[in-house]
């Protein structure tokens, strides 16, 4: 790729529009190319001039690399943003767009700067001021391209195990892949013995079965299945209290007057031979 050097002075500006109210501005520039190269883009800022008002001096040089072959083809533009410092917040006065493909062909074959002047647009579009600056390009060269992809995202790195684009994991080894343990080993012919010390296994007819056939007698004073019998509990008598009270009384009187008639029938009847005639 054939590039050439620029050589910029930022000067000077004149009769730019004011855009503070209460004091004097303080203005410096700011200077960058754009445009379609595959060169580092970069950009220079100059020193603040104070107190200058609408006419600031800087004579800044700057120096950039261009692409010749974006030059020619009118792809590259040179710029210089114009602005007020303030504390509030700084504000653009104005701005100057000059075509990289306009200053070759001015300079053409020449070895001596070139000087020039531009008017200064304002943000709303008007043209107020001027800037003077000068200029040099320096020969030809040859220079390795330097490609830029804005898009471009590093390749993401995959853990060992893990296909690229694969949203499975393949980290698993195959069958086989690693050794068995130390530890693993397989059991004798008849499974393991029993540890020394254990209990024997149970005999058959050892302990009787369970429960006994016919299950367990019922103890005194439980029925069946172990619970406790049931209790019968005597009825009381509907009639309690005073009405028993009276009621034993009429049983005791009807008695006493049924023994008393007996009595008093023998009497009359006397003994009739020998005996009690009933």
């Amino acid at each position: 790729m054939e590039c050439r050097t620029l050589d910029l002075v930022i000067k000077s500006a004149k009769d730019l529009k004011d855009v503070n109210l209460f004091s004097k501005m303080d203005v410096y520039a700011v200077v960058k190319i754009d445009g379609d190269h595959n060169l580092k883009s970069s950009k220079h800022k100059t020193p603040t001039d104070k107190d200058c008002g609408t006419n600031p001096k800087w004579n800044f040089p700057v120096q950039f690399t261009v692409d010749d072959a974006a030059a020619q083809q009118n792809r590259l533009t040179l710029v210089v943003k114009i602005k007020s410092d303030r504390s509030l917040g700084d504000k653009e006065i104005g701005k100057v767009n000059v075509p990289i493909k306009e200053l070759l062909d001015v300079f053409g074959e020449a070895k001596e700067a070139k000087y020039v002047s531009y008017s200064v647009t304002t943000p709303s579009g008007k043209v107020k001021g001027t800037l003077d600056l000068s200029y040099k390009f320096g020969e030809k060269f040859t220079a390795p391209e330097q490609h830029k992809n804005k898009h471009a995202e590093p390749a993401p790195a995959y853990p060992a195990g893990y296909a690229a684009g694969s949203s499975v994991a393949a980290a698993y080894p195959p069958p086989g892949a690693y050794p068995p343990p130390a530890y693993a080993h397989p059991p004798p012919p008849g499974g393991y013995p029993p540890p020394a010390g254990a209990y024997p296994p149970p005999q058959p007819g050892a302990y009787p079965p369970y429960p006994p056939q016919g299950g367990y007698p019922p103890q005194a004073g439980y029925g069946y299945g172990g619970y406790p019998a049931p209790v019968q509990q005597p009825q009381k008598s509907k009639m309690g209290g005073v009405g028993g009270m009276a009621l034993g009384a009429g049983a005791g009187l009807l008695g006493g007057l049924i023994v008393g008639d007996m009595i008093s029938d023998a009497a009359d009847g006397g003994f009739d031979d020998g005996g009690f005639d009933f």
